[in-house]
């Protein structure tokens, strides 16, 4: 499909409840598919919610929010996600979705792309966590940058700031995206305080990956509640970290372009665009990073993008040739 529309979420979580996020998710792709989308986007972290208690206390202190936000993040392998990619085929609709993943004991910031016949064409994990989210999250590997090939055209996503990370970028150019989703979580700290965190710096960023990649950006982000700050600020000093609202989304051309109307900052809602991939020919003629705009003689990227699980486990077979192989070389 060389044109379609896209749907972006801009909305509150439901903390510290996968049930009911799930829920809320399907609405949201239900609504999306009425109104002629074919792809939708949710923010980062969207199932349960992004942890902003890490970041108003020390570790120690946010240890009280720690089982309860574990147990309610998405498992890739679990009955939520199963229903998420059951939605996706009876609406036919692709879905790029953020959400922290529970594996075991360790959790990860994740993204997924559920084809719209339910499939997972990925699953991702941030490669390095930010600041205070190391304190909740592992880390991803090269395995974890990656571009499928859908019906809609090449799509791939990161999480926040894996976008003021060049080399991340320039290997996600490097696979030819069409469709990049650059999700963040709601803008609802203190700009004033830390300028870098709210929405003027972290939009620029996404309008550049936009013009550096030549590529459609889908910006979703959420919006933060005063129910949820109730919920996780138990004194003057913390509630003055966070405030309500926290929405600016915005879907960009390849161009840098703004292609809809943004919502309020405290507007749950939908933005949409129609994506026309022909535009990525015209943009690509000034200057394809990957391509004729290149100078490998100067500046390459050297990218592994092979995973590198803790414990890779061998087969009988293939430990048997392994140790015969170590004994020749001894030899």
């Amino acid at each position: 499909m060389s044109t379609f529309k896209a749907a972006v979420v801009q909305a509150a979580p439901v903390p510290f409840d996968l049930s009911a996020g799930v829920d809320k998710t399907i609405a949201f792709m239900k609504e999306a598919r009425a109104n002629g989308a074919d792809l939708i986007a949710f923010s980062e972290c969207w199932l349960p919610g992004y942890p902003f208690f890490i970041w108003l206390g020390s570790p120690f202190w946010s240890m009280q929010f720690l089982e309860r936000y574990h147990e309610n993040c998405l498992a890739v392998d679990g009955a939520e996600m199963a229903r998420l990619q059951e939605a996706a085929a009876n609406l036919q609709i692709e879905v790029v979705l953020g959400y922290s993943e529970r594996s075991n004991g360790t959790r990860y910031m994740g993204q997924c792309l559920i084809e719209s016949d339910g499939t997972l064409a990925f699953t991702r994990r941030k490669l390095k966590p930010t600041h205070m989210e190391r304190t909740m999250f592992g880390e991803g590997d090269g395995g974890d940058l990656v571009v499928a090939e859908t019906r809609l055209g090449r799509i791939g996503a990161l999480n926040c700031w894996e976008h003021i990370q060049p080399l991340n970028k320039y290997a996600m150019y490097s696979m030819h995206e069409q469709v990049h989703v650059s999700a963040w979580p709601s803008f609802c700290m203190s700009e004033e305080d830390v300028h870098a965190l709210g929405p003027t710096v972290n939009h620029a960023a996404s309008r550049v990956y936009a013009v550096e990649g030549q590529c459609f950006v889908l910006a979703p982000c959420a919006v933060t509640t005063e129910d949820y700050i109730d919920l996780v600020c138990d004194s003057p000093d913390k509630r003055a970290i966070l405030h309500a609202g926290g929405g600016v989304s915005m879907i960009y051309a390849p161009d840098g372009r703004e292609l809809c109307e943004s919502l309020g900052p405290h507007e749950e809602g939908l933005i949409y665009a129609d994506i026309d991939l022909s535009l990525i020919t015209y943009a690509k003629a000034t200057a394809d990073p990957v391509g004729h705009y290149a100078k490998p003689d100067a500046t390459r990227l050297v990218f592994d993008q092979r995973s590198k699980p803790p414990v890779q486990l061998l087969q009988d077979a293939e430990a048997h040739a392994s140790s015969e192989e170590s004994a020749e070389d001894a030899e």
